[in-house]
């Protein structure tokens, strides 16, 4: 199966079925530090499994891509889940599926606003980190831990990703 799809905006309504949109919209949960400081307060539900496995922060270096974008391979993390935080306001490209038989299908497109990251719930299809500007810096919370937590699929057919 290929053909095109459309990117979107990032919502949390529409990204919902996939995982977590974090930003720093509307008004803080918390007012903390004298006033000097709004807490957006727990905006992702970290999950992670396996003997002695943990939560850790890595940080993840991505070569810039281009639209249109060619998706061939989507892979998912079946012992936890996968956050991602940009380190710049650069917007970057998000790519999910659902899952039919193990396998991803009908994947779909959205790109964030400046300041917008992302938590992929845990088994979720998505896309490998797809920044469209230098310098691709995020700051990656994931699994830490033993035993096999990627799964890849590879399309016989690549999907075109276009721009709206």
């Amino acid at each position: 199966m290929s053909g095109i799809i459309h990117t979107a905006p990032l919502q949390a309504e529409t990204f919902a079925p996939f995982g977590d949109v974090l930003e720093a919209d509307g008004a803080p949960t918390q007012i903390i530090n004298r006033g000097m400081c709004g807490r957006f307060h727990d905006l992702a539900s970290l999950d992670f499994s396996g003997d002695g496995a943990r939560g850790g922060i890595s940080l993840f270096k991505a070569e810039p891509r281009t639209l249109p974008y060619k998706l061939d391979m989507m892979e998912r993390h079946p012992e936890g889940s996968q956050a991602f935080l940009p380190m710049s306001a650069d917007p970057f490209l998000v790519i999910v599926a659902s899952d039919r038989n193990g396998q991803p299908h009908d994947p779909q497109a959205f790109l964030t606003r400046p300041g917008q990251g992302v938590n992929y719930h845990r088994g979720t299809w998505h896309g490998v980190l797809t920044p469209l500007h230098a310098p691709g810096l995020f700051a990656v919370v994931d699994r830490i831990g033993q035993g096999d937590n990627l799964e890849e699929h590879w399309f016989e057919a690549p999907y075109t990703i276009k721009q709206v």
